[in-house]
C-alpha cells in the first residue's frame, strides 16, 4: 500500500536523500518547509509540498493531515545549537513536541524522528548500543535528547508508533549541490579534490568516526516505515556503518576514487601526530557503534561506501567547475 509521508528538513541535506529514497520505494512524499516561495523541487518532482508554521498548531496539523507517517528531520545544527542553545532547545525539543502532538491529533500512524549518536556523548569511544548510557554534553545532542524522549513517551503510551534512529556520521552526495554541508569531512576532502587539488586534513587524522552512507540513511528510514508495530520493540535504534574509520583513512579512499576518476592522485597533508597521540592511538577501545538491533529486524547495510564517494566527487565536479591544477 502506498503511503502518504511527510518530511521535515526534506530540502535539507540528509532529508533530501531520504525523500528520493521514500520515493524511489513507492512513497507519496510531502515536503514541509517554512518558505513561502518554495517550489516543488528538479531533483523529487513527484514531491507535494507542505507549508511549515511551528509556531501554529494550526498550520502544523494541516501538513499532517491525511499522512500515514511523519520522519522529522529538520533541526538547528551543531553549529548554530552551541551558538544558541536556548534557540537550539525550541527548535530542537519544543518543535518536535508540536509536531508530535499535531500528527497524535491527525491520526498520524508512525513518526520516525532520526537523532544523533552524539546523545550517547563525544568523543564517540568503545562499544556502544541501544542500552549505553547517554551523556549528551553539547547543546545540539542534548536537545536531540529532549526531543527523543518525547517521541518515545508517545510511543510507549500507544499514543503513537514511535521511531527513534540515532544516526552517525552520514555522508554522500547532496540531492543538491545548494545544500550549505560542505564543512562535512567527507564532503569537505570531495570538495578539496575538485577545487585545490590535494587533501589537506585539519588535524593528524586519528580521530575515528563511524560512517553511514546516506543510501542507506534513506533506505533504513524506508525499511522503519513498513516494520510491524510488534518489530519496532521500545521504538530506539542505532544507525551506522558496518565500520569504523579514521579521518586519514576516509581522505585515502577519497584520494583513491579522484585517481580512478581522474587518473591523477592526491597529496594528503596533515600535522604529524605527537608520540602521545600515537600511543593512544594504539592503547584505546576501538569505536564499535553497533547496528545490531536495526539489523534483527531485517534491514541490511549496503555500505557502498565507493559508490557514494564517486558520486559527492561528480558533483564537486559539476558545482566547482573542476578547478585546473598547477
Amino acid at each position: 500500500m502506498t503511503r502518504r509521508v511527510l518530511i521535515t528538513g526534506g530540502f535539507g541535506y540528509v532529508g533530501g536523500r531520504v525523500a528520493q529514497a521514500l520515493a524511489v520505494a513507492g512513497c507519496e512524499v510531502r515536503l514541509g518547509t517554512r518558505q513561502a516561495s518554495a517550489s516543488t523541487p528538479d531533483w523529487l518532482p513527484s514531491a507535494e509540498l507542505a507549508s511549515l508554521n511551528w509556531s501554529s498548531r494550526e498550520a502544523l496539523e494541516s501538513a499532517c493531515e491525511g499522512m500515514d507517517a511523519i520522519v522529522h528531520l529538520a533541526a538547528m545544527n551543531e553549529i548554530d545549537s552551541a551558538r544558541d542553545p536556548v534557540a537550539a532547545l525550541r527548535a530542537n525539543g519544543v518543535a518536535t513536541l508540536e509536531l508530535l502532538e499535531a500528527a497524535i491529533a491527525c491520526g498520524v500512524r508512525r513518526f520516525v524522528y532520526v537523532s544523533t549518536a552524539h546523545v550517547y556523548g563525544a568523543p564517540l569511544k568503545g562499544r556502544i548500543d541501544e542500552c549505553t548510557l547517554p551523556r549528551a554534553r553539547h547543546p545540539y545532542a542534548i536537545t536531540h535528547k529532549v526531543a527523543e524522549d518525547f517521541v518515545l513517551a508517545a510511543h510507549a503510551q500507544g499514543r503513537i508508533e514511535g521511531v527513534v534512529l540515532r544516526l552517525s556520521n552520514g555522508f554522500g552526495a547532496p540531492a543538491h549541490a545548494g545544500i550549505d554541508r560542505w564543512t562535512l569531512v567527507v564532503n569537505d576532502l570531495c570538495r578539496q579534490a575538485v577545487v585545490s587539488g590535494c587533501l589537506r586534513l585539519k588535524s593528524t587524522g586519528l580521530q575515528r568516526r563511524n560512517f553511514v552512507t546516506l543510501q542507506d540513511v534513506g533506505r533504513a528510514v524506508a525499511h522503519c516505515l513498513v516494520l510491524s508495530k510488534e518489530a519496532l520493540g521500545d521504538g530506539l535504534f542505532n544507525l551506522g556503518g558496518d565500520s569504523t574509520l579514521r579521518i586519514i583513512d576516509m581522505a585515502q579512499q577519497v584520494s583513491e576514487r579522484w585517481e580512478v576518476m581522474t587518473g591523477t592522485g592526491l597529496p594528503i597533508k596533515r600535522s604529524e601526530p605527537s608520540p602521545g597521540e600515537m600511543l593512544n592511538e594504539t592503547s584505546v577501545e576501538p569505536l564499535v557503534f553497533s547496528s545490531a538491533k536495526l539489523q534483527a529486524t531485517g534491514f541490511v547495510l549496503l555500505s557502498a561506501r565507493e559508490a557514494e564517494i564517486d558520486a559527492t566527487l561528480q558533483l564537486c565536479l559539476r558545482a566547482f567547475g573542476g578547478a585546473q591544477f598547477a
